[in-house]
């Protein structure tokens, strides 16, 4: 909606009494308020009213004798309600004919504008910051604004009026643009479905991010994509980044611009290749949480966030892991619940990384993660794991430390606990398994495991020592001819001395 839309909408003000019920032996009028294409209900009973109407000819904003007489005897009959129910609909109309221009805070609130309009909204924001801005922004804490909060600010900012039109110092719209340019945590909870007793659908509403100066931390939820503008003003200082349930790919969050531009590259970047766009990177961002959205692949918006060291994209539906060689800085990933079934050649994106989650996906092998040598915790649960042998390739991996396999089908082998450890030799001890450290009896059977199986390797050698003696060629078999006869006999006796000796003690 544009601005010109939006002087319609101010200029097009409508009320009317669409009903009434009987609550508690009383009756209350359904009130129908529409302001341009957004509409909302109100319920009052004839006593509110009346408080209306005391308030207003306080001010002296209108004549006394406008209000319909309060009736005693047959109040609730059905005749006196319906001849009430016109007489307070006209009683409305000319209280908003009266104020064409700027609404009586009373008759504001009376009415809900400060729930659902945007003049009412704003001023209501203002006055809330005029009081508490300057406590709000020494206590540091998260401010949330709703989305029709938003808009309705960046509504007000569009009109060609004065910022305080109402004449009221309190609602002026400098406390919010004051605020807004030093706040530094916001959180902006969007809605699915119509707001409150209106017909206003939050996530049809533009809303405008460049009144925020300082921001460090942004969480945004519920909200779709197209209504979210002004991000790139935000990338100077923002650090942390968390977008919920409103996005289908990255690009459109870190690079908006690439939907007006062919192609496009980052600041600093030489390239050969003509482009049309420079964009500026996120150079403050380190944490940058994406979780349960609608991503499908990690694009090359990537180059944007180099100094992003936690990436947490779980609950999408990711196939495949590219791109992520931007960012030489990652130490924290969680790519849980998406689709991944391998990670082949992951260690030449992710050098660096100490935590890599990858619960609840399709991953039945696990070769691909035999480089990741900084990796400290590992999450593979709920994944499609099923032999025991996997493990071998995660399990030279020297710095890992906590390793979460709960869930596959591996964990209902007998022993499944002590199998995994024995693999892990002599840093059996360090690891803690599905969030349980070695206990000693575990240790104990570990150690027994490790002893069965270096017996195993000792009895295989000497059976492959064994079978190149017996293959060697002896003189008969046109084999070099000793310069004695009796050397032959003691040689033999050397070999299979020496090969005793060379089998480990038990």
């Amino acid at each position: 909606m544009d601005a010109s839309s939006l002087l319609d909408q101010i200029a097009e003000k409508r009320v009317c009494i669409v009903g009434s019920e009987l609550v508690d032996n009383y009756t209350v009028y359904i009130i129908e308020v529409k302001v341009g294409d957004h509409s909302w209900t109100v319920k009052h009973r004839y006593s509110d009213f009346h408080d209306l109407h005391e308030k207003l000819t306080a001010e002296k904003k209108i004549d006394k004798h406008l209000l319909p007489p309060k009736k005693i005897l047959g109040k609730n009959s059905k005749s006196l309600v319906e001849k009430r129910q016109k007489e307070l609909e006209v009683y409305l109309q000319t209280l908003l004919s009266s104020f064409p221009s700027s609404t009586p805070k009373v008759l504001s609130n009376f009415l809900h504008y400060h729930l659902y309009e945007i003049n009412g909204i704003a001023a209501g924001l203002a006055e809330e910051l005029f009081h508490k801005g300057e406590q709000l922004l020494a206590a540091g804490e998260v401010f949330v604004l709703r989305p029709l909060q938003l808009y309705a600010v960046t509504q007000q900012l569009k009109q060609a009026k004065p910022t305080c039109a109402n004449g009221d110092a309190k609602t002026d719209l400098g406390h919010i643009l004051d605020f807004t340019c030093r706040l530094k945590y916001l959180k902006i909870p969007g809605m699915k479905g119509a707001v409150g007793a209106s017909n206003i659908e939050e996530q049809s509403l533009p809303f405008d991010l460049s009144i925020f100066k300082a921001l460090l931390q942004i969480e945004i939820s519920d909200c779709d994509v197209g209504q979210i503008e002004g991000l790139p003003y935000l990338r100077p200082t923002l650090a942390t980044l968390n977008i919920h349930r409103s996005a289908s790919s990255m690009k459109e969050i870190l690079v908006p611009e690439a939907s007006e531009f062919a192609q496009w590259e980052p600041e600093g970047v030489h390239t050969d290749c003509p482009v049309t766009a420079i964009v500026s990177k996120w150079k403050t961002l380190t944490t940058l949480d994406m979780s349960r959205n609608f991503i499908r692949c990690i694009d090359e918006s990537m180059k944007l966030i180099p100094a992003v060291e936690f990436l947490d994209l779980s609950h999408n539906e990711l196939s495949s892991v590219e791109n992520l060689q931007h960012l030489y800085n990652l130490v924290h990933l969680d790519l849980s619940f998406n689709k991944l079934t391998v990670m082949e050649g992951v260690h030449t994106k992710l050098g660096n990384i100490k935590t890599l989650n990858l619960a609840g996906n399709q991953m039945e092998t696990l070769s691909g993660l035999s480089k990741l040598y900084s990796l400290v915790n590992l999450d593979l649960s709920s994944n499609k794991l099923g032999q025991l042998d996997e493990i071998k390739h995660i399990a030279a991996l020297p710095c890992l430390e906590k390793l979460a396999l709960a869930n596959n089908p591996m964990c209902i082998i007998p022993d499944y606990r002590t199998k995994v450890l024995a693999q892990f030799c002599d840093r059996a001890s360090e690891v803690c398994l599905d969030g349980t450290t070695t206990t000693e009896k575990e240790f104990d059977t570990v150690e027994v495991l490790k002893a069965i199986q270096k017996a195993k390797e000792a009895k295989n050698r000497m059976a492959n020592n064994e079978k190149k003696v017996s293959d060697a060629p002896g003189p008969a078999e046109g084999g070099p001819q000793s310069s004695s006869s009796s050397a032959s006999p003691s040689l033999s006796r050397s070999t299979c001395s020496s090969q005793v000796s060379n089998w480990p003690q038990c």
